[in-house]
This record gives structure tokens, C-alpha cells and sequence, in this order.
């Protein structure tokens, strides 16, 4: 197995009526979301050996997210099942460029019951890159067993990834979830989070003065940066890549395949520049598509765009 991914795998509705404000759209398409499961798709898209850690229900839509993970090679044989709890629901309203408000319901959602045990333990510790966030920790029983998952990844000589992933509605406050990442450092090679996130762990409001804090401690750090493009802290030295432009259709999921195209770049042995080109390619491709998971491109049209990029 190349990557082992730990956290939500969500039940997402974007609107299927473009401009038309949330209270008043009456038609939407379903999707399989949730960074974790959106991320596992992204890898195995371009070509990664995929298996993903995570609690679903013994419903219906916990079937189709199951099945769509399923029909993208992602290994689901670790997935529990937690009957009487449902998946977390998000519902998006589609107003491009940049309107794209959400409605989250995680109410004692399904993910959160995820109890991981000693196989667990054993089929990510064979991964050569274990993935997983901040969303996870969020409550018990998920907390402990992501510190648990976390421990045992970094004992097995997984390279281990965590992206913060900061949702105010499943948290107390940011305080809360700030120290909860902050307990997680110690097992975390490649931090990845936006502005808010970096400044959310390092418990400061300025990006560089978070970034000064976190690189003493982090041996990668990657710095989303939104329009502006994303750079990566190595060490004493970083490399920033702009953005690629392309038309937005919808921004919601560009996290998710920035760091899909990062870290399958990073599994090549490819260098911090040719991996963050992998990773704004990956996302470019996602914000000119509707959804997160379905949107996620193929190793064939990241090269393309990347190829295109050059010539321009």
C-alpha cells in the first residue's frame, strides 16, 4: 500500500443551480466528500495504491459512499460500520467565482465513532505514507484513535502528513482545536493547512510569525495560500509556485486537490518545485469542475496542464 488515509468520508449536495441563493434551490446532485475520502480518491486517481481508515453507518447513503470509494480502487476493508449513525451532510451553494457558501450537519456524525484497533494498527503501519486531519480529532472516539494512528504510523517509519482541516462547527472554539493539533506535532513530518490553520496551531494571528514558530518543530511545512499560490518550508529554505489560472467553477475542494497532487509528487521522489506544480495542477483541474471527489483529475490531464503551464 503507497498511502493510508484516516478521517470522514461525508455525503456532500452541490446545487445544480448556479447563482441561485442556498435558501432557495430546489435541485442538487449528490457526491461522496470529506477531505479524507476526496483525498483518497485524488491520490488513486493518479495512480497510487490506496486505503482508507474511516466509520460509516448501515444505511443508504453510507452505501454509496462506500461503493463510490470502492469504484475508485480505494481499499475500503478497514471502513467500520457504527449502525444508528449517519454520515455528516454538506450542502453547497454554487455561485462562481467566489460565492460558495455551506451548510454542515455533523451531529454525532458516523465518523466520529470510528474505533480503530490492532489490525488497523498493523495495515497502516505498511504504508510507506500515512495521511489524516484535524477533523478527526475533534471528539472522542475518533480523537483517541487518531493519536493512537499517529503514534503507531510514526513508530512504522510512515511518512506522516496531517492537513488541519479547521471546521468551526465541530469544535468548542479554535482554541480547542489548536491544542489538539498541537498534541499531534510530534508524529507529523508534512503539516498542511491555509493561513487561518497555520496561525490556528501556532496559536498567533500572523502567518509568518506562525510560520517561525512551526518550522522549528515541523520538518515540511506547506503553506496554502489561497489566490496567491502555496509555498513549502523545508528547513532553511522554501519554494513558492503562484496559482494556475483557469476559469472557477467552484473553489470548494482545490485544498483537497492541491494536496493529492503534493504528496503523490512527494511518493515519486519528485522534488519540492515539481511536486507543488503537481499539486496547483491537481487543483487547478478541481476549481474548474463541479464537486470535490468527482472532480479529482487523472496523472494524464495533471501532466497536460502542466505541460501547457510551461509552454505559456
Amino acid at each position: 500500500m503507497d498511502v493510508v488515509v484516516l478521517g470522514r468520508i461525508g455525503y456532500d449536495l452541490y446545487s445544480e443551480e448556479p447563482n441561485v441563493p442556498l435558501p432557495q434551490v430546489r435541485r442538487f446532485s449528490r457526491y461522496l466528500g470529506g477531505s479524507s475520502a476526496n483525498m483518497a480518491v485524488g491520490l488513486s486517481r493518479l495512480g497510487a495504491r490506496v486505503g482508507i481508515i474511516s466509520c460509516l453507518g448501515d444505511d443508504s447513503l453510507s452505501e454509496f459512499l462506500t461503493g463510490f470509494l470502492q469504484g475508485e480502487r480505494v481499499d475500503t476493508s478497514r471502513v467500520k460500520t457504527a449502525p444508528g449513525f449517519l454520515p455528516s451532510l454538506c450542502l453547497t451553494e454554487v455561485t462562481p467565482p467566489d460565492r460558495f457558501p455551506q451548510v454542515f450537519y455533523r451531529h454525532e456524525a458516523v465518523d466520529i465513532q470510528l474505533r480503530t484497533t490492532d489490525e488497523d494498527m498493523d495495515y497502516l503501519s505498511r504504508a510507506r505514507m500515512f495521511i489524516t486531519n484535524g477533523t478527526s480529532l475533534c471528539m472522542s472516539p475518533s480523537r483517541e484513535s487518531t493519536y493512537r494512528a499517529l503514534e503507531r504510523a510514526k513508530k512504522a517509519g510512515c511518512r506522516v502528513v496531517f492537513d488541519v482541516d479547521y471546521r468551526p462547527m465541530s469544535w468548542e472554539g479554535p482554541e480547542a482545536a489548536g491544542l489538539a493539533v498541537r498534541l499531534a506535532l510530534p508524529y507529523v513530518d508534512v503539516l498542511i493547512g491555509n493561513q487561518l490553520e497555520l496561525g490556528l496551531v501556532a496559536d498567533c494571528a500572523d502567518l509568518d510569525e506562525a510560520v517561525a514558530k512551526l518550522r522549528n518543530t515541523i520538518p515540511m511545512l506547506v503553506s496554502k495560500l489561497g489566490a496567491e499560490g502555496t509555498r513549502v518550508w523545508q528547513g532553511d529554505q522554501s519554494v513558492f509556485l503562484p496559482p494556475y489560472e483557469v476559469e472557477v467553477v467552484t473553489t470548494i475542494g482545490a485544498g483537497d486537490g492541491f494536496a493529492s497532487g503534493f504528496l503523490y509528487g512527494q511518493l515519486q521522489g519528485l522534488s519540492v518545485e515539481e511536486s507543488l506544480h503537481y499539486g496547483n495542477a491537481a487543483a487547478a483541474i478541481v476549481v474548474s469542475r463541479l464537486s470535490c471527489s468527482e472532480a479529482m483529475p487523472t496523472l494524464e490531464e495533471v501532466r497536460e496542464i502542466i505541460t501547457r503551464q510551461r509552454r505559456a
